[in-house]
């Protein structure tokens, strides 16, 4: 009997995708691990990555952007920025004309603490990508590219969501 490149003979997924799920699986340890010996939770995690990713885009981070990216309730999401206002990780700041707008800013604290918690992954992570030539690298990166849009087209699917309803950089419920 002949088997599919790519495909086990037993069933199951693919090789490459029972990899995938592993390293989703240890890099969920890894911030879980980092995050408890600092107190915080992989929400407050989360939160943290949504800011700096819309920050750097130059994009203006509110209340519900945190909600929607998030998939929280409105208590939920104001339980998290609570926490992250008190631990000194996130400033929030009234801005408009007429002041009621929130906006959620990192502090120099909260990119502090990030670089020590993920600095023994970037670490070794940088290590492991030495091995590879900058060929093989590009192609990594596409690779993982393609797998990030069919987990997010997957999950709009499985919310039964539109194909364009979760920009890419946005979660759809139950992904975050």
């Amino acid at each position: 009997m002949s088997e599919t490149p790519g495909q086990p003979e037993t069933g199951g997924p693919p090789p490459l995708v029972r990899i995938l799920q592993e390293f989703t699986l240890e890099a969920n340890r890894y911030v879980d691990a980092a995050g408890g010996r600092n107190d915080m939770h992989r929400t407050d995690l989360n939160a943290l990555a949504v800011i700096m990713r819309h920050t750097a885009r130059g994009e203006i981070v509110t209340p519900g952007v945190l909600r929607k990216e998030l998939n929280l309730s409105s208590p939920a999401t104001t339980a998290l920025i609570d926490r992250l206002h008190a631990s000194g990780h996130v400033l929030r700041e009234r801005q408009g004309p007429d002041r009621r707008q929130v906006q959620l800013r990192m502090t120099a604290k909260a990119y502090q603490d990030g670089g020590a918690m993920f600095l023994p992954l970037a670490r070794h992570m940088g290590a492991a990508m030495g091995a590879y030539s900058p060929g093989e690298l590009e192609i990594v990166t596409r690779f993982m590219t393609s797998m990030i849009d069919a987990t997010l087209a997957a999950g709009q699917e499985a919310a039964g969501r539109g194909p364009d309803e979760y920009p890419r950089g946005e979660s759809a419920p139950g992904t975050a």
